[in-house]
């Protein structure tokens, strides 16, 4: 029984799908219409696996459809479709293209098909990364305000005062949904336990990396960019360099890991002695990030809270 792999190449407006090996190919409405007819379409063939880009979100009504229909969906980073159509020798770009090289890559790699968030999770990160948009603005009219003229200096004012208010109309109702959810809301309490890691970083990972405690510590963290690749050719040993993986939940482990290395003990410590051993400042941090992510990893796994280490006996 021929087995058949399916890219689809997500816009604002339409799908492009492609599929393997029979180089079929057809365009769809990215509408809830035309979603629907495309996920009743490849229900009836039925295909070994779907494979989409992420693009920042507006592949998830697409895939959350297709994975409600019982259909197999892998949703890849851009950067590894990319390269695997220049491997090929493929340098062209439309979205026809991308179907086809998505399919391909599917049908080549068969990239890992991993669980998506469900409707209440999705709702959750879109508040997550709302928040985090409003913090960034708040920081960059604070910026303008010192070299802004009075007039506008009041302006600046009323639109801090109301992003100050619209922040923390959105914390209280992520702390709400996650008050509401038993998972989530003791996944939350266990990292907000450790030393270093706060309420807010708490939920960023609770919906940035729900896979926390389900990997190992070198797959959580390759997962979360952290993890040292090898770049040695011959006998050149290359440095080892942290690349990839979700930038929001680096970014959220990155301020945790700031404040470990001053409040969190097991942190602290191991810091200062690679610093002490000569390290730069930012592997040593770096470094941290990945220890601290794999404590937290553990915590998850076993469902414990953080402990506060016992000296050793004298």
């Amino acid at each position: 029984m021929e087995m058949y792999y399916v890219g689809i190449d997500v816009s604002k407006i339409e799908l492009e799908v492609a599929v393997r090996p029979t180089g079929e190919c057809w365009t769809e409405k990215n509408s809830a219409s035309g979603i629907a007819d495309l996920g009743r379409r490849l229900s009836k063939m039925s295909p070994e696996l779907i494979v989409l880009e992420a693009t920042g979100g507006l592949e998830m009504p697409l895939a959350t459809a297709l994975v409600t229909a019982g259909l197999r969906v892998a949703v890849i980073n851009p950067r590894r479709a990319r390269d695997f159509a220049k491997s090929l020798g493929r340098l062209a770009k439309t979205d026809r293209i991308d179907a086809h090289d998505l399919a391909e890559f599917g049908e080549r790699v068969r990239p890992e098909v991993r669980a998506l968030p469900d409707q209440a999770a999705q709702e959750l990160a879109a508040l997550v990364a709302r928040r985090q948009d409003l913090v960034a603005i708040r920081v960059a009219e604070q910026n303008r305000r010192s070299t802004a003229l009075p007039d506008i200096q009041t302006r600046i004012d009323e639109h801090l005062a109301w992003l100050d208010e619209e922040i923390a109309d959105l914390e209280a109702e992520i702390a709400r949904r996650v008050q509401e959810n038993t998972v989530w809301r003791e996944t939350a309490d266990i990292l907000d336990s450790a030393p270093g890691v706060g309420q807010i970083t708490a939920f960023k990972l609770v919906t940035g990396v729900p896979e926390l405690g389900q990997l190992d510590r070198k797959q959580i963290a390759a997962l979360v960019g952290v993890a040292p690749f090898n770049k040695d050719s011959g006998k050149k040993r290359g440095l080892r360099r942290v690349w990839g993986g979700r930038a929001q939940a680096r970014s959220a482990l990155y301020m945790a890991t700031l404040a470990a290395t001053r409040f969190n003990p097991v942190i602290r410590e191991f810091y200062q002695r690679l610093v002490a051993a000569g390290k730069p400042k930012k592997v040593a941090l770096t470094a941290c990030m990945r220890k601290l992510l794999t404590i937290l990893n553990a915590m998850v796994k076993n469902r414990t809270r953080w402990q506060v280490p016992q000296p050793a006996a004298a």
